[in-house]
């Protein structure tokens, strides 16, 4: 078992996914994330992080063991309950997760939108003010298909964190090639952290993970054997 900080946000139960080989890990998994608390993971793959990430949030049936947020059940709760629940967690996608039909704006603010009765004017300050901390001069516009890569990532983690999300879970936030953007998420990460929230790095491999000043509060490695510590170099 995998423990961390005080209040309990998320926790797996010797979960065991309902997967096809090479999924995802083959053995049960079990993992307590709870207030502040900061896991890398490192992952096989960016299709490993995502199948994870959906576990963590009741999106992969199990054939056995129970994944919990909030101390409920994913498989005990209504659909409508559920996707509540899911309101409260921010997600950085492997893919993007952009709808390509709608602009830029409306991608990252939607989720608010849908969640909760927030005023679109507030919204989109504070889009603006988490895009100003990633270096972008405002929150993106346009369609998702015409912006840069880089661009498209600083919009992710504004989707993310937006909203102020108790459980954050980001699958491959640097694509090991934007490095630079560690700084501003690292300490977008620790505000988050600090007010109580949870946050999941999972990654196939990057600085990061073996960077030891870097204030995670466990480094995992996820593999067919399931979750276990992840040894600095």
């Amino acid at each position: 078992m995998v423990t961390g900080g005080e209040n309990l946000i998320l926790e797996l139960i010797e979960a065991l996914p309902d997967t096809l080989p090479g999924a995802v890990a083959q053995v049960p998994m079990s993992l307590q994330l709870r207030s502040g608390d900061f896991f890398i993971i490192e992952c096989r793959s960016t299709s490993w992080a995502a199948n994870f990430a959906d576990i963590c949030c009741g999106l992969w049936p199990l054939k056995r063991g129970t994944v919990r947020f909030f101390d409920r059940d994913w498989t005990e709760v209504s659909d409508e309950y559920a996707a509540d629940l899911r309101g409260r967690i921010g997600r950085v996608f492997c893919d993007g997760g952009w709808l390509s039909f709608l602009d830029m704006q409306t991608n990252i603010l939607l989720p608010q939108m849908h969640h909760t009765g927030r005023p679109i004017s507030e919204l989109r300050a504070a889009s603006a003010a988490l895009a100003s901390d990633f270096g972008l001069p405002g929150s993106p516009i346009g369609l998702p298909g015409k912006l840069a890569v880089s661009d498209l990532l600083c919009a992710s983690y504004v989707r993310a964190f937006l909203g102020e999300p108790l459980l954050i879970i980001l699958e491959d936030p640097l694509k090991t090639q934007f490095i630079e953007f560690a700084p501003a998420l690292l300490n977008t990460i620790m505000r988050a952290c600090t007010r109580g929230a949870a946050v999941l790095w999972l990654t196939p491999g990057d600085v990061v993970l073996f960077d030891r000043s870097a204030p995670a509060t466990a480094r995992l490695r996820l593999t067919e054997r399931g979750l276990s510590p992840r040894a600095l170099k």
